[in-house]
């Protein structure tokens, strides 16, 4: 069975991109085993701490390095990722050389109220994983507005959306089949 760890760039209770990632893990096909990493309780990153890594940064890594790949599911914050996101990216990736994320196969989404959903953070976010040596899925995008119908009443996608995404997650778990055994 695969392990897919998920990352949620949101702390938010009521998060769109907590609401995609819980809907996208429910289409996934049989075979694949998802987990969400807990990023909310990892402190400020600071350099002079990484001989001394907290707790909760030495979970995350563990966390990273057991998974077959990552989905990362983020909203957009001022045309980028949250810091929360970054944060958690800087802490596995340290210190130098000893990156967890290196290899792992990734996929970017995201959900947002704007028109254009979460271009302009994926984009940022492919960059960070470009250099982390993360092999990220490019095709399809999914740039999701959110709008009333994306949910169905019991938190799985909404019908209008529901073959998009079915494929859309389709792709990404190939892409992690195609990559995972290479990490």
């Amino acid at each position: 069975m695969s392990k897919i760890l998920v990352v949620v760039g949101s702390l938010r209770r009521d998060s769109f991109n907590r609401k995609l990632a819980e809907a996208l893990v429910k289409l996934a096909p049989a075979g694949f085993d998802f987990s969400f990493a807990g990023i909310d309780d990892l402190p400020l990153y600071n350099q002079d701490d990484d001989d001394n890594q907290a707790d909760a940064v030495t979970r995350l890594k563990g966390e990273i390095k057991a998974a077959d790949g990552v989905l990362f599911v983020t909203p957009e914050y001022n045309r980028s990722v949250p810091g929360v996101l970054k944060n958690a990216i800087d802490h596995a990736s340290r210190p130098y050389g000893q990156s967890a994320w290196a290899g792992k196969p990734a996929g970017v989404i995201g959900a947002s109220i704007g028109s254009i959903g979460t271009a302009m953070a994926q984009q940022h976010l492919r960059n960070t994983l470009a250099y982390l040596d993360m092999p990220t899925m490019g095709q399809p995008e999914a740039f999701i507005h959110v709008k009333d119908g994306l949910f169905d009443d019991d938190g799985g996608i909404g019908k209008d959306s529901r073959d998009f995404l079915q494929g859309w997650m389709g792709a990404f778990v190939a892409w992690v089949g195609k990559h995972a055994d290479k990490a």
